[in-house]
């Protein structure tokens, strides 16, 4: 099993992404013979939100099917690397010029560079605006017909590895409804075009023989989801799919030794505290649960030793974040449990979680137990993620049992502090609006210098938990259940990437 050249991450290299200009040939890897085995029959585990749309968390389902691609892509390095953009350079600080690649969309329109604007500016007025651009301004202009000059209001060091995120994909023209929605149905630049999209059930994608890159291997995918991981699991192990992810750490053990592959992960999973209303506005109070909680009784009870216990909100995955760690300072004093008991007399504490993940609703009757141990009263509710969205954002719970994928969005740890912790941040569940929070990723956010960048976010880190907002639990080790006669499925600690033009059946 390999992996890819896309999606791993070491560690973020920031100096070369900006030391001027990379170039790529416009030829593909592959020599263009076609696939090699029959259609990939694959199990995913969370349903479509809005229909694929590349402005929810729907975007990772067009990176890990090869539909769609942005201007850049991720080496394994975390370095940007060349896709839709054959290269670019770096102006000033504010400027960058993109050159694009000979492309065609999969309705056999051309890659232009207005397409391109179109595709960003749409990005930009989406409504909510994509977590990867939340902390950026950026504008779009056409030069030319294969030339795209990007200038953002202030300097942002990461826009070619922000570029790369399944949220910028670059889609044909008529993906864009006026309406606002917008479909990747036969719109995409990838190897794989859907064909059909059966609600939040099934998708069918054939292969694309005009993709730019090459020829496919696989004719094409026929995807399920399935939102419980036994049921994913019982699928790969009875052969009704060749591909499963996210297999639970329960039914790991129980898949045949060569199905079974194990992938280190940037996913930490916590316990995220509203602090915009409810319980939690009270300090002490998150305090109080912060020193109930114990993420290391989780290990070995839930994840069956397929985690880590939390280091802070990066963890071994994230290699230099250890070394640039800061001491949190400056916490609230806990709330004792008598004084739980008499704060919240007559309120319960809303814990939330979803099923799509099977260890998170265990996980969460663990915290509970704690909870109430500290003198809370604690009911749950347990829903799939795509029923309970909305309420997560609208601030309905005070806490929800939460698994983040730290750097899926920029590849950048800035991306996600920013979407997830800012005032303004456009995944904020924890309703957080701390100035020094703001303050510090905003520094983080402005530094250009690669060691310097990281201990910024490493400072943002500790500031953030100093509020209680979070309160990391475990680092996930990812597990995908792949059948034995099959080659080529790429193992990505960042989750974006799963199939591509070499996988295919033996």
């Amino acid at each position: 099993m390999r992996t890819t050249s896309r999606g791993l991450i070491a560690a973020l290299a920031l100096t070369p992404l900006l030391a001027g200009c990379f170039a790529q040939s416009d030829s593909g890897d592959t020599d263009g013979e076609g696939a090699t085995g029959g259609r990939l029959r694959v199990a995913l585990a969370v349903p479509p939100v809005q229909a694929l749309s590349p402005y929810s968390n729907d975007a990772t389902v067009l990176s890990k099917l090869s539909v769609a691609e942005g201007l850049t892509a991720l080496s394994k390095d975390g370095i940007a690397t060349p896709a839709l953009a054959r290269s670019w350079t770096q102006k000033n600080p504010t400027t960058w010029t993109f050159e694009l690649r000979k492309a065609t969309f999969q309705d056999g329109t051309q890659v232009t560079a207005e397409s391109v604007v179109s595709a960003l500016d749409h990005a930009n007025a989406a409504a909510p605006k994509p977590r990867v651009l939340s902390d950026v301004t950026l504008t779009a202009k056409a030069e030319d017909t294969d030339t795209v000059t990007l200038t953002t209001k202030a300097a942002d060091p990461v826009l070619p590895l922000r570029l790369a995120s399944p949220a910028l994909a670059i889609l044909a023209p008529k993906a864009y409804a006026k309406n606002g929605t917008v479909s990747p149905v036969g719109t995409g630049t990838g190897a794989f075009r859907i064909t059909k999209l059966t609600g939040k059930t099934e998708a069918t994608l054939d292969r694309y023989d005009g993709y730019w890159g090459g020829k496919a291997k696989a004719p094409g995918i026929d995807v399920t989801w399935i939102a419980d991981g036994t049921a994913r699991a019982n699928a790969l192990r009875g052969g009704d799919v060749d591909i499963a992810e996210w297999i639970p750490t329960a039914q790991a053990k129980l898949l045949p030794k060569g199905t079974r592959h194990e992938v280190p992960s940037v996913r930490t999973d916590s316990l995220i505290l509203n602090t915009g209303s409810g319980l939690f506005t009270d300090a002490p109070l998150r305090a109080a649960a912060r020193e109930a909680v114990n993420g290391s009784a989780l290990v070995d009870s839930v994840f069956g030793g397929y985690a880590d216990p939390a280091q802070g909100l990066f963890g071994p995955a994230v290699p230099w974040a250890a070394e640039d760690r800061v001491p949190v300072t400056g916490r609230a004093k806990a709330a004792t449990t008598a004084e739980v008991k008499t704060k919240t007399k007559g309120r319960t504490l809303r814990l939330a979680t979803y099923t799509n993940r099977t260890e998170l609703p265990e996980a969460a009757t663990v915290l509970q137990q704690q909870l109430e141990k500290a003198g809370f009263t604690v009911k749950q509710d347990v829903r799939e993620y795509t029923q309970m969205e909305a309420d997560l954002l609208a601030g309905k719970y005070d806490a929800l049992v939460f698994s983040r994928v730290t750097l899926l969005d920029t590849g950048d740890a800035v991306g996600y502090l920013a979407s997830d912790f800012m005032s303004d941040g456009v995944y904020n569940i924890a309703g957080l609006k701390d100035p020094a929070v703001d303050k510090a990723v905003k520094a983080a956010a402005e530094e250009g210098d690669t060691q310097e960048r990281r201990k910024k976010i490493m400072r943002a880190e500790a500031e953030i938990l100093r509020t209680d907002a979070v309160i990391p639990l475990v680092h996930e080790q990812a597990v995908q259940g792949i059948a034995t006669d099959v080659e080529g499925v790429l193992l990505d600690p960042r989750e974006r990437s799963l199939i591509d033009v070499d996988t295919h059946l033996k």
